[in-house]
């Protein structure tokens, strides 16, 4: 076997393995087969795909891809994490906080470095929606076989390990609903493909339902709206997104819209109380220590030190953006910002592509409602939120390599320029 098949072959892994991580996400198996737990398969797949990508790398003699400014970005926010550790309020919480960001971001990097086609770019979005399957599945069993005791606050679903927060297991299965739609609304999706998208998007919504989850809630409807509004057929996308919300309004029981009538008297709501705490708390972070903070993953333990004296609970920041600013201060928000602007930029941009606009469509609706997520449940060790990041930047290093081809293979006829371009489903 020659070099060239060798790095070829590693690529090939490292792209399997990559879509494998994709599906655990929402699969979570070593939770349910606890034989798989010592393997711990997210760590084991994406380790794999990482460090096949760079074996492929080092075979070819080829530069890792950084993917510019916002890759930089997040490389910065990551070793502002690290270096956090010498003037955080925990150091040791620090230090976890700043690796595990340290591997998201290899996951990122490992997406933008293998996710190079449109067919790849559209299996491993194809890989979350049938892992969601699980997860959404989880969610709903364990509302309809859930007791006052088990269920949080005693009436709101969950499932385990990150889906044990109702709010995470919402957010995380709003991603779902968008890219799901994206696949039933394409006309080359297959009947038994369209099927399962289906299935998804509707034990999705079921499962956000259960969850009573007012930011899920919203994210999912903003998203919705974003993806009908930007998508080209717009009658039926339109017509699709009343369907579902019909069936929404059909179908969520009458407890669901009480619980989302309570944004307007927060005050006399707990959870949205603790919310309110917790954003004091950030603003008297960032008025005692405005550029660095209090350190990552320091939040918490930086809690009595800034809260008001009725406020004896310790929260998390409960918004992505404020969490930032409070461990990591203006500093770490700029490089977050550039990071995540950047990566939502580029979807929407991919939205025009000929070859992936469908699913870029998607991916810039699940990452709007995502962000609106954020806006109520902050957290910055998600790896959901760095892949789907990850995937809306290789949506738009496809198109852009569409693009480039296509103006370097106009074809000449008769001595004059084509009026129609030739593209490539390679990014370069």
């Amino acid at each position: 076997m020659g070099v060239g098949e060798t790095t070829e072959r590693r690529d090939v892994v490292a792209f399997y393995a990559l879509t494998a991580f994709a599906a655990l996400l929402y699969m979570v198996p070593q939770a349910w087969i606890p034989a798989l737990a010592p393997l711990r398969p997210a760590l084991l797949t994406s380790g794999l795909a990482a460090g096949m990508m760079a074996l492929r790398r080092m075979g070819r003699a080829e530069p890792l891809y950084f993917d510019g400014v916002r890759g930089v970005a997040l490389l910065a926010f990551s070793g502002l994490a690290l270096a956090s550790m010498t003037w955080s309020v925990n150091p040791e919480v620090t230090r976890y906080t700043a690796i595990e960001l340290l591997k998201l971001t290899a996951i990122y990097l490992t997406l933008v470095n293998v996710v190079t086609t449109p067919k790849r770019l559209a299996l491993v979005c194809g890989a979350m929606v049938l892992g969601s399957l699980v997860t959404s599945h989880g969610v709903i069993t364990t509302y309809l076989t859930g007791t006052p005791e088990t269920l949080v606050e005693g009436y709101r679903a969950h499932w385990i390990e990150v889906y044990a927060d109702p709010n995470r297991s919402a957010m995380n299965l709003a991603i779902i609903v968008p890219l799901a739609v994206a696949f039933l609304a394409r006309k080359e999706s297959g009947w038994l493909w369209r099927a399962a998208c289906a299935l998804a998007v509707v034990l999705a919504l079921v499962a956000i339902v259960f969850t009573y989850s007012r930011g899920g809630f919203i994210g999912l409807s903003v998203a919705m709206a974003i993806w009908a509004m930007r998508e080209q057929k717009k009658l039926r996308s339109v017509l699709l997104g009343v369907a579902l919300a019909l069936g929404l309004v059909m179908f969520a029981p009458k407890s669901f819209w009480q619980r989302n009538e309570t944004v307007a008297t927060f005050h006399e709501d707990a959870s949205a109380m603790g919310r309110v705490y917790a954003w004091q708390v950030t603003s008297r972070i960032s008025l005692d220590k405005p550029l660095l903070g209090v350190g990552a993953g320091g939040f918490r333990f930086a809690w009595p030190l800034y809260a008001p004296p009725e406020a004896t609970r310790a929260y998390v920041a409960h918004n992505i953006f404020l969490d930032v600013i409070g461990e990591l201060g203006w500093v770490g928000l700029l490089f977050f910002l550039v990071f995540a602007g950047g990566a939502t930029g580029g979807a929407f941009a991919a939205s025009r592509s000929t070859q992936v606009g469908w699913l870029a469509r998607g991916l810039s609706a699940s990452m709007a409602g995502y962000l609106i997520c954020d806006l109520f449940s902050g957290y910055i060790l998600s790896a959901h939120l760095y892949v789907l990041f990850g995937l809306a930047a290789c949506a738009q290093r496809i198109a852009q390599a569409q693009e480039a081809e296509e103006s370097v293979k106009l074809p000449v006829v008769k001595g004059q320029l084509a009026t129609s371009w030739e593209g490539s489903n390679h990014a370069a």
